[in-house]
């Protein structure tokens, strides 16, 4: 049966307990009030620079991804050949 909580109803806390609960507190407000102190901070650094992309660099990038798609499209097309190859030395097996 449950127990009814009332105006008499206690309840005990070992000192061990009430120490614990007193360092998480203190523990939990040392980290708010050094958030508070970081975020008064950042607002005072000035803004990052926006990164401003120059036509050449974007046309290096561009270049870079480009030779990048056709080299991957030449070792996928090697991988084919050999894929071949090693499929018809099975069937002459067979």
């Amino acid at each position: 049966m449950a127990k009814e909580l009332n105006e008499d109803t206690g309840f005990v806390l070992s000192i061990k307990t009430m120490i614990g609960l007193g360092f998480a507190v203190a523990t939990i407000a040392g980290m708010w009030f050094t958030l508070q102190a970081d975020i008064a901070e950042a607002k005072e650094l000035p803004a990052p620079p926006s990164p401003e992309v120059t036509r050449m660099e974007f046309d290096m990038k561009d270049k870079n991804i480009r030779l990048s798609i056709q080299n991957t499209e030449k070792a996928v097309d090697d991988l084919k050949d050999r894929l071949i190859r090693m499929e018809d030395k099975i069937d002459d097996l067979r």
